[in-house]
């Protein structure tokens, strides 16, 4: 018969659990009370904390799409994009958090920050550098396969390409949502013309709030506004015609 109250695992903590999650470290990567200079150094702390972690796994995930998509695994590399991006839809709604940090409050701890950014963030950076993994094995899946988008997205039906697009335009939109919320986080908690921890004044996030993972995603979008329909037959079917029909 098991004894289900014997600990199994090697390792530091009082039980499986601690030992599996590793509690013990974890919960003790916060400045404790007596290095506080204000209380809400613990919200701040772990709300940055956990994001990094969030994006750890979202720049994982992105890794392992890349090289699915390589493979010409699309189904898969959808699946986990859609994993990524909800990992950053859960990075965006913690943000609501820091509703309830006081811009008073917050200048009472801010010095201790040094130079500290968000610039800095390993997790984004990470993000980063795997979405334009992503971006150069998309472009070569596409370049191999001869694929038209635009004849793709006029055609009206769904299919694995459609859909793999779509989740990389949905993360991209998913990481501009978060820059949005980010920003009026900022401006909430220490104003508009307000210098930041690296020197740079806050409106200046504004600016990335434009940037895009994937820009050729969005351009296909603007071929697509900017296109001209065309009647054909006894004018009840239309199809569309665009200037711009290179295959990526």
């Amino acid at each position: 018969m098991i004894d289900y109250s014997k600990q199994i695992l090697d390792g530091d903590g009082k039980d499986d659990y601690a030992r599996y999650m590793r509690t013990d470290g974890l919960l003790s990567l916060q400045r404790n009370e007596t290095e506080r200079v204000h209380r809400d150094e613990l919200l701040f702390q772990i709300v940055h904390q956990s994001t990094e972690l969030w994006l750890k796994l979202a720049s994982a995930e992105l890794s392992e799409t890349a090289l699915q998509l390589r493979d010409g695994a699309i189904e898969e590399a959808i699946r986990l994009l859609g994993r990524a991006s909800s990992a950053v839809h859960l990075v965006t709604g913690q943000l609501e958090i820091l509703c309830h940090l006081s811009p008073y409050d917050f200048q009472k701890f801010r010095t201790v920050l040094g130079h500290g950014s968000g610039a800095d963030s390993p997790g984004w950076r990470a993000v980063q550098k795997n979405c334009r993994a992503l971006d150069a094995a998309f472009t070569g899946l596409v370049l191999q396969r001869g694929i038209d988008l635009i004849e793709i997205y006029r055609a009206g039906r769904r299919g694995k390409i459609y859909d793999l697009t779509e989740a990389m335009v949905e993360l991209d939109e998913r990481v501009s949502l978060w820059r949005v919320r980010h920003y009026k986080i900022a401006t909430r908690v220490i104003g508009h013309q307000a210098i930041g921890t690296q020197g740079t004044p806050v409106h200046a996030l504004t600016k990335l709030i434009e940037y895009k993972l994937f820009p050729q995603l969005w351009e296909l979008r603007d071929n697509l506004a900017t296109a001209e329909p065309e009647r054909e037959g006894n004018g009840d079917a239309v199809r569309v015609h665009t200037e711009d029909s290179t295959r990526w």
